[in-house]
């Protein structure tokens, strides 16, 4: 645990509730077999085991009988097997006919390409059965029900839990499993202040954990999954605000207030700020003149909105409070693309400064760590190099963090531990939905920009049938004749790879829903085939395993006009600003979030020609939900928008387009139902902080003790354990 955090002595019905951290061993049931069983599904702890939510419930609160159930109607039946028969009407079609009976009549299950079933169903066993009552050969009959083997002593008149398991552990034993650890667990302490419990209308703990599992009905399971989610959203903003606490609470901090510096970068910006990015700056450099905080936020803006002018402000505010900045890309695309736009304008200003990258010379990386450390060198640009030992700041003052969602909490922390006290400014070019900014970074005050200060000539977005790519060739060729560019997006790297190597640690997305997804293209074999469909045309490539000079060399012969086309990743999803491209060709676009499809239309179109993107994708059919997802792009251009849309059909981690180490997920939070909740504990965790910032009241010593069992690791990385 972080120096800082031990826990002293609590009153003893506290101590009687450590109870969830009981090893699951000491379970009734849990041994052997099932005690590793469990430990795969990492479930080791009650804790773990009773926060382990079915994924659905099997409602038979309202089950019939064969005889009386009615025709074409969904219902539930608990029936014995008679018998189980295994038919092959032809070739790779298995069909399992299942026989039932209860004391009113019989009927058929059938399932179809599921041999499995004739081992697992056996006769004598006790089904549950829901789905929809047909009549077919004489019976009555349900095509591949939803079932459940029920012991003799189960009622099968209420809600039965549907538990993910794994090898070594069944569905019915995890049940019992769960009702055991639940049994013992009727008296443990709830952390949740009553007044928050009865103001938000939520069960106690211990009522909550009893209802998600085993629920008299849908109604309740709700009411449970609120509970649960409210506290998790509470402990998390409760969590990431007392890390602030540790982070930002330093004699170091001192005021940046505007002055020379900042004028001189304004009269170097080429165009006049707009009202959201006055607003935005206003905001930065008001909390940067704050002698008692130092700054923690987060500027979100869709594609061009002009972040980059924002940020250099804030630049030149670290300048007037005479302390060094450091800017930080998780790409050196992206690194060198500051270096290309904002080195003039500190140029202008009388602002030093250096680019960092992987790529730099060893003389040149030398001169700059001496200009650093000395405090020569005004402000540091540069990758993941940046975090390097011998990287020394003299006085490090103002930490922006571009696309910061790419980066680990441990690589935030080690930069921010260069420079105690330091400001703190994160940007996200990933429009993030409002419940999952409030969810993820309550911690951190926000600031929008959703409209581009230069509109550009806009972006046309088709989505295409495989068959169809012509058409997109076309384009390209029509392009490329008017002294233009094009880019041709691949989900992956090199051929043969899978859809979890997705090039730059991006997530893949879901396949077409109702079919097989295309073959993923791979750019290194496709610039190749490319080449060969456009021979009059120059073809290039770019791709996250190639080092930072080839990337350089690709991106600088793309932008001179050297280059036609370029064959990529989604490397170039942020970072690359190249006017002259107006056509983009995206393959296997099913297989990208809405967002990370939004913010690579966004390279075309920005300057004075109008842009067009094909999405190539095998999800084309218009009946398909898949289709429904792609085409949203075609009738939508705001980001913030189309990340509403995402945030309902996926997971927030694919949303941001990452799977982050030492991360946070939301377990309980539906993002998109759950506004209500997630606003009020955020109001919740800044009214319980405010005057315990620690939690070591004893009123909140409670609230404390849960908030370091979730989230200690967080609280570790800003302690410095």
């Amino acid at each position: 645990m972080a120096a800082g955090f031990m826990l002293p002595s609590v009153a003893r019905r506290l101590a009687c509730s450590r109870y969830l951290e009981t090893d699951v061993s000491r379970l009734r049931y849990v041994s052997g077999s099932r005690a590793r069983a469990l430990e795969r599904l990492g479930l080791n702890q009650v804790r773990d085991l009773l926060y382990h939510i079915p994924r659905r419930y099997l409602d038979f609160s309202a089950t019939t009988t064969i005889e009386a159930a009615p025709l074409a109607s969904v219902v539930s039946i608990v029936a014995e097997v008679d018998r189980v028969i295994e038919r092959r009407p032809r070739p790779r079609m298995v069909v399992t006919e299942v026989s039932l009976f209860d004391e009113t009549g019989v009927m058929k299950a059938v399932f179809f390409k599921q041999p499995w079933l004739s081992r697992q169903i056996k006769s004598g066993n006790r089904l549950a059965l829901m789905g929809k009552l047909e009549f077919a050969y004489g019976f009555k009959q349900m095509k591949s029900p939803i079932f459940e083997r029920v012991s003799d002593d189960e009622h099968t008149n209420h809600m039965v839990p549907i538990h993910p398991v794994g090898e070594g552990i069944s569905v019915a034993w995890m049940r019992r499993i769960m009702s055991e650890a639940l049994a013992d667990a009727v008296g443990i302490f709830d952390p949740m202040p009553a007044v928050y419990r009865a103001s938000h209308q939520l069960m106690s703990r211990a009522q909550a954990l009893r209802a998600i599992h085993f629920p008299q009905s849908l109604n309740s399971a709700e009411q449970a999954r609120r509970r649960l989610a409210y506290e998790e959203v509470l402990y998390l903003q409760l969590g990431l605000r007392m890390k602030n606490e540790i982070e930002f609470v330093d004699p170091a901090v001192r005021s940046h207030r505007a002055g020379e510096a900042v004028q001189a970068l304004r009269r170097a910006l080429p165009f006049e700020l707009t009202y959201e990015q006055e607003g935005a700056v206003a905001d930065i450099l008001h909390d940067m003149a704050d002698t008692h905080h130092a700054m923690s936020r987060l500027l979100l803006g869709d594609v061009g909105t002009g972040k980059t002018a924002v940020a250099t402000l804030a630049l030149g505010a670290a300048k007037d409070g005479q302390a060094q900045a450091c800017v930080m890309a998780p790409t050196s695309v992206l690194a060198q693309q500051y270096a290309i736009g904002t080195g003039p304008l500190l140029d202008r200003a009388n602002i030093s400064w250096a680019l960092l990258t992987g790529a730099t010379p060893a003389q040149e990386r030398s001169e700059i760590l001496c200009d650093l450390a000395a405090g020569t060198l005004d402000v540091l640009v540069g990758t993941h190099a940046v975090l390097s030992e011998d990287v020394v700041f003299s006085d490090l003052g103002l930490v922006v963090i571009d696309e910061q969602h790419r980066f680990g909490v441990g690589q935030r922390a080690a930069l921010r531990a260069k420079g105690p006290g330091a400001d703190l400014l994160v940007m996200s070019a990933t429009p993030i939905p409002r419940t999952l900014a409030l969810a993820l970074y309550g911690d951190v005050d926000v600031s929008r920009i959703r409209k581009r200060p230069c509109a550009g000539a806009g972006v046309a977005t088709h989505i295409l049938d495989p068959s169809n790519r012509d058409l997109a060739y076309g384009a390209i060729r029509d392009a490329i004749a008017k002294k233009q560019r094009a880019y041709i997006i691949c989900p992956l790297v090199a051929p043969g790879e899978d859809a979890t190597q997705l090039d730059d640690g991006f997530a893949p997305g879901e396949n077409t829903e109702d079919g097989a997804a295309s073959a993923l293209v791979a750019a290194t074999a496709e610039v190749e085939r490319i080449a060969q469909i456009f021979p009059q045309a120059h073809v290039g490539l770019l791709h996250g395993r190639m080092s930072a000079a080839e990337k350089d060399q690709a991106i600088d012969q793309f932008r001179r006009g050297v280059t036609d086309i370029l064959v990529a990743t989604t490397v170039v999803e942020v970072g690359v600003d190249v006017p002259e491209a107006t056509v983009m060709l995206i393959e296997n676009g099913e297989r990208f979030g809405l967002a990370t499809l939004h913010q690579l239309r966004g390279r075309i179109g920005r300057g004075s020609a109008p842009g067009v993107c094909f999405i190539i994708s095998s999800a084309a059919d218009k009946q398909t939900p898949a289709y429904q997802r792609l085409s949203s792009l075609e009738r939508i251009t705001d980001g913030f928008e189309l990340a509403e849309i995402d945030l309902r059909l996926r997971h927030e981690g694919e949303i941001l387009g990452y799977r982050q180490s030492g991360g946070v997920s939301l377990r309980f939070v539906d993002l998109v139902e759950d506004q209500d909740l997630i606003e009020a504990a955020n109001y919740d965790a800044r009214q319980i902080l405010e005057d315990n910032p620690d939690l070591s009241a004893p009123e909140t010593l409670p609230l404390r003790i849960e908030v370091l069992e979730r989230f200690g690791s967080l609280l570790k990385e800003a302690g410095g354990a």
